[in-house]
């Protein structure tokens, strides 16, 4: 009898390929913060997410066909995807709901404490140890986001405050959800079906929610806003939020979250571009900021420690 350990991800360092995909789902995610302001005049955001989510679904179907990827399958997944599908559409109720009360420009820095409830839950559930330096580098980035974004603000009260805190609550079902989607038997099913459950979950979360609201379409949605629609249900949702997740199973939780803090700096670019907002002097220093915390965050482990998660260890006989 010969024992066999599958390595932990968690001191992997990401590869060329994977940072360079990152960076293209960071650059998505960042623009799609301005397609959504663009489609609201025409929609409204907790039906305009449902619509995204129940566009989606046929997209995740449709590659997970094109993949030969057993979706359907009986695999012991259920229950840990529709916990993750709730927590998934739960989120975005807090995140939308809370931009009612707080600035957007607050709701991004809130939103991007992800990272570090990511690396909280990944040494209690995943096993994932990040060190001094790597710390370190989650708080330099956090401040670069913090600087880009522009904050502290003055005349912030209790409304705000609420508004701030249930964007950090949508962070953290963030966190949540990539934790769910590591540490329980998700990780071994296809990254269509991993996501599937959320989106599928996430539908009547959110229309409940419009519904609720009171939020209604009062007139034709003009071609920008289907085309903008169309956009977040194929390619973000659809294509992006798969490969965040095919990237969760195989790499650090922590160290994927952290490039997440790029992010809301690439909303800020696409905001100058395309809303000709302006971009401040101390942008500059805040890009590099988030660069130097990354570097820090991904610095190879000096001891890689193995994985407490039972389900990273097989015994091949």
């Amino acid at each position: 009898m010969a024992s066999k350990h599958v390595i932990s991800s968690a001191g992997r360092p990401l590869s060329p390929g994977a940072i360079a995909l990152m960076l293209m789902l960071c650059f998505t995610w960042g623009f799609n913060q301005i397609a959504i302001k663009l489609v609201l005049p025409d929609i409204p955001p907790m039906l305009q997410a449902a619509i995204r989510s129940a566009g989606a679904l046929p997209v995740l179907l449709l590659i997970g066909q094109l993949r030969g990827a057993k979706i359907f399958q009986r695999d012991g997944t259920l229950v840990p995807g529709l916990v993750a599908g709730v927590m998934f559409g739960v989120e975005f109720v807090l995140i939308y709901q809370g931009l009612r009360f707080t600035s957007a420009s607050r709701a991004v820095v809130f939103l991007y404490t992800a990272p570090f409830f990511v690396a909280l839950g990944s040494y209690q559930v995943l096993g994932e140890r990040l060190g001094p330096t790597q710390w370190g580098g989650l708080a330099l980035s956090f401040l670069g986001v913090a600087l880009a974004i522009g904050v502290p603000q003055a005349d912030v009260d209790s409304r705000v405050l609420l508004g701030d805190l249930m964007v950090v609550g949508g962070g953290a079902l963030w966190a949540a959800t990539t934790l769910v989607a590591k540490g329980t038997r998700l990780r071994f099913a296809p990254p269509e079906k991993a996501l599937g459950y959320q989106v599928a979950t996430s539908i009547p979360i959110l229309g409940l929610a419009a519904l609720v609201s009171g939020e209604t379409i009062t007139h034709p949605p003009a071609m920008q806003s289907i085309l903008l629609i169309a956009f977040q249900a194929i390619w973000v949702v659809g294509t992006t939020f798969t490969l965040w997740f095919a990237l969760v199973k195989t790499y650090s939780a922590s160290k994927l979250s952290a490039f997440t803090f790029i992010t809301p700096l690439f909303g800020v670019v696409a905001s100058y571009f395309i809303m000709h907002d302006r971009l401040s002097l101390a942008f500059g220093a805040a890009a590099l900021l988030v660069i130097a915390g990354l570097f820090l965050v991904n610095r190879p482990s000096p001891v890689v420690r193995e994985a407490a998660d039972p389900l990273l260890n097989v015994t091949k006989t």
